[in-house]
């Protein structure tokens, strides 16, 4: 059975969190001077010259309206990679605690495993790259505190299948973290209307990818309040800069333009999948559900310092397991497609 507070490690229990000055008062004030910021402004504008709102509040309240999901149930962060990082800190004693990824699989969970000296369980996927739940069930043990699913998968561009993920949560007593950062290209339904249903459930999806500002950083972790509140009392007390904020509340009011360029996106990756699929270096293409493709070719690291010459910049996986012989390949515009296209016609082994 699932139990939060017993999974927590000790000293995330006891810690009593940073408070900022902006946590210590409640209501509207026209003075502030209170954080010892620079009273006069900056050089850009006399906006940024104080602190951000430390928890994101017009922002989570915007994303709740497109979401469905309420405020105190979404975690904002300095990109996902945030969110990842502050479940270990939290869940993971190092030394001690292990996770399982499904390789192959995002790089980060790994990394960020590392980082925190937690030990990385390897349940690799099956060759139609989906879970090995066997293999799953018996690397689990006593100290294992989180499963890490990315669905749709990156490299490998599928989405894991739903009942898979439910058998997981429904018997794994840590946190399972799926990462949604492509769930928006995909006809595959979000988890995140199952929140109440699961409370060891934590969804991870960014604004980097459908929403197109990966260079803000700003990734989004929906889950049960009690998980949301062991975010908050771990995260720096102003990880989301105003800038960021103020872009991401400007973005959040064009979601008919982001439908539409979802659209496109779906589009001209099933023309490239026609594409790719008439030349004679390829030999497979994996299905789709994100803005990308895995595609098996001949001699893939000759095709991709091909590809660098002419100054075209894809993803050389062919030493990721799994993955031998293919590049993966970004959905691009029309003409960046095109010129993809010209490209890999003109290869020869």
């Amino acid at each position: 059975m699932f139990n939060l507070d017993k999974l927590l490690r000790d000293n995330i229990r006891q810690l009593t969190p940073y408070s900022s000055a902006r946590d210590e008062f409640t209501g509207e004030a026209r003075v502030f001077i209170d954080a010892n910021e620079n009273s006069l402004g900056s050089p850009l504008t006399k906006w940024y010259n104080r602190y951000p709102d430390p928890h994101q509040w017009k922002v989570k309240e915007a994303i709740s309206k497109i979401k469905g999901i309420p405020p105190q149930h979404i975690f904002l962060g300095n990109g996902s990679d945030e969110c990842i990082d502050l479940l270990y800190r939290a869940f993971c004693v190092p030394g001690k605690d292990n996770v399982i990824i499904n390789p192959p699989t995002y790089g980060m969970y790994e990394v960020s495993a590392h980082i925190n000296d937690v030990e990385v369980r390897r349940a690799t996927l099956l060759d139609d790259f989906q879970l090995d739940l066997v293999h799953l069930e018996n690397l689990v043990d006593a100290n294992t505190k989180l499963i890490w699913i990315c669905s749709p998968n990156n490299p490998t561009a599928n989405s894991i299948d739903r009942q898979d993920i439910e058998i997981v949560l429904n018997n794994f007593p840590g946190l399972v973290i799926i990462d949604e950062a492509y769930i928006n290209f995909s006809r595959h339904k979000s988890f995140i209307q199952e929140l109440s249903e699961y409370p060891n459930l934590v969804v991870l999806q960014t604004m980097s990818k459908a929403w197109g500002l990966a260079g803000l950083r700003l990734g989004m972790a929906f889950a049960s309040e009690a998980i949301i509140d062991v975010y908050n009392k771990v995260k720096p007390p102003y990880n989301i800069s105003q800038a960021t904020q103020e872009l991401a509340l400007k973005a959040l009011e064009e979601v008919g333009q982001v439908n539409d360029m979802i659209r496109s996106l779906v589009a001209l990756r099933e023309q490239l999948i026609r594409d790719l699929g008439e030349l004679p270096l390829v030999r497979h293409i994996y299905p789709s559900d994100a803005n990308f493709l895995l595609v098996k070719v001949d001699d893939a690291r000759g095709v991709y310092e091909h590809l660098l010459r002419a100054g075209i910049v894809v993803r050389d996986r062919s030493k990721v397991e799994l993955c031998a012989g293919c590049l993966r390949i970004t959905v691009g515009t029309e003409k960046e497609n095109a010129e993809l296209l010209k490209s890999l016609r003109g290869w020869q082994v």
